[in-house]
């Protein structure tokens, strides 16, 4: 299977959630490529929809290959990925900066994307959490560990395509794992969308404003 782009992802996902629905989820996407896959599946459900703000840490001289991720908030949640970091060569001290740079850009985006906005409570609550795919799995990791930590009442991971692999590897982070296609053999995630295009900040914060906080989206949004 392949997708369209993004929201058509997101609609086809949403129909393997539709199960969801009475229960009165939260959706949660990871900025950017996961907010339009997300916002289908909030719309859909008539949930509401926020953010999980992760970062990966990419190897310094290959920033695409991950040896961690962080996730930002008073108590940043870390994970390495300590096989690489030893393959890499890479140091306690170029670790730590790397991470540092990350934890900046996700301040950064928490004011620009979410500013003043309330967050959604998700103690007690059903969590649904959507990116647009996952190939290492170090953010996804990262995500869900972060809001693990926030007490939901059940965590489900949702994906459209992800590495079989990986996502078996993530099972025991989630309490419900819903993923379209899971290829043995995954080298980017965007082979499987016919439209991969980078999702801007600005297509961020336009789509969030459809979802006054707390709330399902407004008419016609």
């Amino acid at each position: 299977m392949s997708f369209e782009n993004r929201s058509a992802a997101g609609r086809s996902l949403a129909a393997a959630l539709a199960g969801y629905k009475e229960r009165l989820p939260i959706v949660l996407a990871l900025p950017r490529g996961g907010v339009p896959v997300a916002a289908e599946v909030a719309a859909a459900l008539g949930a509401p929809l926020d953010l999980i703000l992760v970062r990966k840490i990419g190897v310094p001289s290959q920033p695409e290959l991950a040896m961690g991720a962080v996730a930002g908030g008073a108590a940043p949640i870390v994970v390495r990925n300590a096989e690489i970091i030893q393959s890499s060569g890479v140091t306690e001290t170029e670790f730590n900066a790397v991470r540092d740079a990350e934890l900046a850009e996700i301040e950064r985006r928490r004011r620009r994307y979410l500013g003043a906005r309330a967050r959604q409570a998700v103690a007690g609550r059903i969590v649904i959490v959507i990116d647009d795919g996952i190939a290492t799995g170090a953010t996804m990791r990262t995500a869900l560990r972060a809001i693990r930590a926030r007490a939901p009442k059940e965590l489900v991971l949702a994906v459209p395509v992800a590495a079989k692999d990986t996502l078996d590897e993530l099972r025991d982070e989630a309490d419900n794992v819903v993923c379209l296609e899971s290829p043995t053999w995954l080298e980017a995630v965007g082979f499987f969308y016919g439209d991969f295009r980078q999702v801007t900040d600005a297509e961020v914060i336009a789509t969030l404003a459809r979802f006054p906080s707390g709330q399902a989206p407004s008419a016609g949004g």
